[in-house]
């Protein structure tokens, strides 16, 4: 069964920073496209950055600079970190994971079909 459980989750202040984790099980992770998407109350899922199988990384414009994708050692576990939070960063996080290999610089959700439960974020100024 294909699995995603986000983690790392917290309050901070404006400034701070958080790594999030998203523990992927039930496929073999490397072989796909793997992204982080947010949506803060009232608003749409909008997708913050994703890693390919490759390496290659896409990351939204209001991000860029802030926010680094990653996958871990074990590649099984794609981390995002996340400095110098804004309180507009609110939100919850969610990982997913898309149905091809390549990311295609495509954070739209439509294109992600595997995704975990979210942490939320909540970043205070």
């Amino acid at each position: 069964q294909v699995q995603l459980v986000e983690s790392g989750g917290g309050s901070v202040q404006a400034g701070g920073t958080l790594t999030l984790s998203c523990a992927a099980s039930g496929y073999v992770f490397g072989a796909y496209c793997m992204g982080w998407f947010r949506q803060a109350p009232g608003q749409q899922r909008e997708g913050v950055a994703a890693i390919a199988s490759g390496g290659g990384t896409t990351y939204a414009e209001s991000v860029k600079g802030r926010f680094t994708i990653s996958r871990g050692n074990a590649k099984n576990t794609p981390y995002l970190q996340m400095n110098n939070l804004k309180p507009e960063d609110t939100a919850i996080y969610y990982c997913a994971r898309r149905w091809s290999s390549g990311c295609w610089a495509d954070l739209r959700p439509s294109q992600y079909n595997v995704w975990g439960q979210g942490t939320q974020v909540t970043v205070s100024s």
